[in-house]
């Protein structure tokens, strides 16, 4: 039946059902195919999505009237979310008026957005940056689906979020945007060949002087590989990260450079020597040494630590829209938190690896453009948008 929960159409109604899309090559639609997505009625909501959901290659997706605390995180390969709910709910709660969620526990969230009719495309989901900078673990849930984030081609029905706060107890309300979702038609991923031809016609990376780095300084290794900052230089003037306090107050995601910062993180200078041992389990905020430009005709995505040299995650919110970074480059914000065992990190050490997607068109709006409220276009090392400025904060956005 169709409309079925989790329900997937064979693989040739997939590639009828949305005409205006059929004969696409490989790539990841933009704010514009996104919006048509929305008005055929493929994507719904009640209340409708908003214009501000729409991002230059993303959709904000927002939590519903309800929530759960459930007794522990799932996958629900076999079953609906709705059934396992019915099973792991240790409570439900309101949001409409806001309700806190606490460190350590695991929620699960339905989502205001529904997919009403199958797409021939993959939908991956992401935290959104403010998200991963409040140490807020995110993983998007669909029925009968065998991984977090995704959504295989022809899924139609409801998709809830995973919710776990691991520094800081959060209120949240009906109707904000915890994750974003992207839209993947076939393989987009530029191979570290396209991404060196990419390079080599534009720079993608940049030192703090604004000066590009050349290509034969780029290391290529499932797309471009990146350090960490530990020292000072012409944009990090203070701090060079910050680590999570244990035992803080509720951070509300309605306000905006609302919380003194000093009741919720600790200041980090420059190490001797460009060198610090990272705690187990504590929660970092660093930046990257280079800064890095996204082209308005392609999309990124930061790929967590090679867990072969190091146990590290490396990042929440990865997606990087297109046209990030303007002409000359910003910083990339690294969400870090160690595992088992203290691990020493260093200045210059490659960090984490960027990886390029191409886009089915250029976005009618860029990161940065058009009202989009794009916080940390122009950063340097910033918490996220619900700290007042702190030291160092060079950020325009």
């Amino acid at each position: 039946m169709k409309g079925r929960r989790g329900y997937r159409e064979p693989i040739g109604k997939q590639r009828r059902a949305t005409a205006k899309f059929r004969a696409m090559a490989d790539g990841i639609l933009v704010h514009q195919q996104i919006r048509a997505l929305v008005q055929e009625g493929a994507i719904t909501s009640n209340p409708g999505i908003a214009p501000a959901q729409f991002q230059p290659a993303s959709l904000d997706l927002r939590v519903a009237t309800v929530g759960y605390r459930v007794q522990s995180g799932f996958l629900p390969e076999r079953q609906s979310v709705a059934e396992l709910l019915d099973e792991m709910t240790l409570y439900r709660f309101d949001l409409t008026d806001g309700a806190v969620l606490e460190r350590g526990h695991c929620y699960v969230l339905p989502l205001l957005e529904q997919i009403r009719r199958p797409l021939p495309f993959t939908i991956r989901a992401n935290p959104k940056s403010s998200t991963g900078r409040l140490d807020v673990f995110t993983r998007m849930l669909a029925d009968h689906s065998g991984r977090f984030e995704t959504a295989a081609p022809g899924y139609v029905g409801p998709l809830y979020l995973e919710v776990v706060p691991r520094s800081f107890p959060i209120r949240v309300r009906t109707g904000q945007s915890l994750t974003q979702v992207r839209f993947v038609a076939g393989r987009a991923e530029l191979s570290d060949a396209e991404l060196r031809t990419e390079y080599e016609r534009s720079p993608l990376l940049w030192r703090d002087a604004r000066t590009p780095i050349p290509v034969s300084d780029v290391r290529f290794d499932g797309g471009l590989a990146m350090r960490l900052a530990l020292a000072r230089d012409a944009d990090v003037s203070g701090p060079v990260g910050y680590e999570a306090l244990l035992h803080t107050g509720v951070v509300d995601l309605q306000r905006e450079r609302h919380y003194d910062w000093r009741a919720f993180f600790r200041s980090i200078d420059a190490p001797p020597r460009g060198r610090m041992i990272v705690q187990p389990e504590a929660f970092y905020i660093f930046a990257s040494k280079e800064r890095v430009r996204v082209p308005r005709h392609l999309a990124a995505e930061m790929a967590p630590y090679d867990v072969g040299v190091g146990e590290l995650r490396t990042n929440y919110a990865g997606f990087f829209d297109n046209g990030f970074g303007g002409a000359t480059g910003t910083r990339a914000v690294l969400e870090v938190r160690a595992h088992d065992v203290p691990f020493l990190v260093e200045d210059g050490q490659v960090f984490f690896h960027l990886r390029f997607f191409r886009s089915l068109e250029d976005p009618a709006v860029a990161y940065g453009e058009g009202g989009l409220g794009s916080h940390y276009q122009g950063q340097a090392l910033r918490l996220s948008k619900h700290f007042q400025a702190t030291d160092g904060d060079t950020a325009s956005g």
